[in-house]
């Protein structure tokens, strides 16, 4: 058996359902496109994207001594309908990624341990990496054979549709590269058409500054407040684009317990969520994603829930948050308290 399919039995062994190989030079067009897209603001609050352009922009320079990227993929696939909660008002939605344990230390993990085996059976040196660091790992995972890049610009598998993580292994070991892999996604826009903001103004182009993930995650203050309607119940992320890809149909629930949902982030009570305190925030969320946004900022994204929700039943404990010593939770209470009080 020759190194790569040795490494792509090894990877599975270790619980990756995919391994595929390409040059760190393979993605010589993501300069150009991350250019646009800074350019032209879409890339909002996240000013990390525009620094170290030059690393974002071609792989081979973050590495200059790497020849190739091993690039795998593991599959989160929920066991359930993801977007079954947006028929639930008093139910906060939470991305289907972030039910349960954080993924960047489950796949980085797998990686270090694929790494160590990589160095033991054939020497080299390695790097890994896991949505941390400037590498443009959806390109990097077309260019491989993974996926490719679909009008929500999300990677999507024929074997695992759209529920995966990725990884990648950069190494100074000369591996034979895979053909990277073509659109299949066709005339289909379901994914475009699914976006409850409108975020995508293109096929293969998305304005952050609409994305719910992003307002929900990443952007810190206010939402504006022609957005926060269209937040609907999602308190962390937002899976509609991943879960409208017909693609999906091929995909097998995650292998891996610790992706699957824990059931007080299946569907959790939204009136739970909004008195939560610095503590109990960090106590419910230890070990997840979402405790990286920290309390104010979720609890933010709740009152916007329930804000949208037409309960009555959550007044008492939103008035008292209007109060709230963080001015953006303040913010959010009295429109919240705004938005019930006319339903």
């Amino acid at each position: 058996m020759n190194l790569k399919a040795r490494i792509e039995e090894e990877a599975r062994a270790i619980g990756f359902d995919l391994a595929r190989v390409c040059r760190p030079d393979a993605v010589r067009h993501v300069g150009a496109d991350l250019a646009e897209f800074l350019d032209a603001g879409h890339h909002g609050q996240m000013g990390w994207l525009a620094e170290r352009t030059h690393w974002r922009g071609d792989p081979s320079v973050l590495w200059p001594e790497a020849r190739s990227v091993i690039m795998l993929a593991e599959s989160y696939t929920p066991k359930e309908d993801p977007t079954a909660v947006h028929m639930m008002p008093d139910r906060g939605a939470i991305s289907v990624y972030a039910r349960n344990r954080d993924y960047h230390d489950i796949v980085k993990k797998r990686l270090k341990r694929l790494a160590r085996w990589l160095i033991a059976e054939a020497g080299g040196e390695v790097k890994v990496f896991v949505d941390t660091a400037p590498v443009p790992e959806k390109p990097l995972g077309q260019a491989a054979g993974l996926g490719w890049q679909g009008k929500h610009t999300n990677l999507v598998s024929r074997d695992l549709g759209s529920w995966f993580f990725i990884g990648s292994v950069f190494t100074t070991l000369e591996i034979d590269p895979d053909p990277a892999e073509i659109d299949h996604c066709g005339s289909c826009r379901a994914c475009l058409d699914a976006c409850p903001t409108d975020a995508f103004p293109a096929p293969n182009r998305i304005d952050a500054r609409r994305c719910i993930s992003y307002l929900t995650i990443e952007h810190h203050g206010p939402v504006d407040e022609e957005l926060r309607p269209l937040l609907g119940n999602r308190i962390y992320g937002c899976d509609d684009c991943l879960a409208a890809c017909p693609w999906n149909k091929f995909a097998v629930a995650a292998q891996e317990i610790r992706y699957h949902a824990r059931d007080d982030l299946l569907a959790p009570d939204l009136g739970v969520l909004a008195v939560l305190d610095d503590a109990a925030f960090r106590e419910m969320f230890s070990g997840s994603p979402i405790k990286r946004i920290k309390r104010d900022r979720f609890v933010r994204n709740v009152l916007y829930a329930i804000g949208n929700s037409g309960q009555t039943r959550f007044l008492d404990q939103v008035q008292v948050l209007c109060n709230d010593p963080d001015p953006t939770v303040a913010d959010a209470a009295r429109w919240a308290v705004a938005r019930l009080s006319t339903s």
